[in-house]
């Protein structure tokens, strides 16, 4: 399995970032490698996140919660892609 990352979810990793390293640059850093090795997880266990009951397909459309973050995630033949990425305080309508 690969990994691919929507533009999107490209923007919202920047977006977590730059709004944490405001205030505690390590804490922007800790909080990325956090993320980076949760979603590394997925190319070994692409079903290890929660299904989507609101997605059309539930099990191919999963949230993946990696300390305060989750993780929306969609499970192809050979590919993972990473379609959004939010805090957990954030309004996941906003993300969709």
């Amino acid at each position: 399995m690969k990994l691919f990352y929507t533009p999107e979810a490209i923007s919202d990793l920047q977006r977590l970032k730059t709004f944490i390293e405001v205030n505690n640059p390590l804490a922007a850093k800790k909080a990325s490698l956090n993320l980076r090795e949760g979603i590394d997880k997925l190319v070994t266990f692409p079903k290890i996140g929660l299904p989507v009951s609101k997605a059309p397909d539930p099990q191919v459309i999963r949230d993946l919660y990696v300390s305060n973050y989750t993780v929306r995630y969609l499970i192809q033949k050979q590919v993972i892609t990473i379609l959004r990425i939010w805090h957990n305080k954030e309004n996941e309508k906003n993300h969709l």
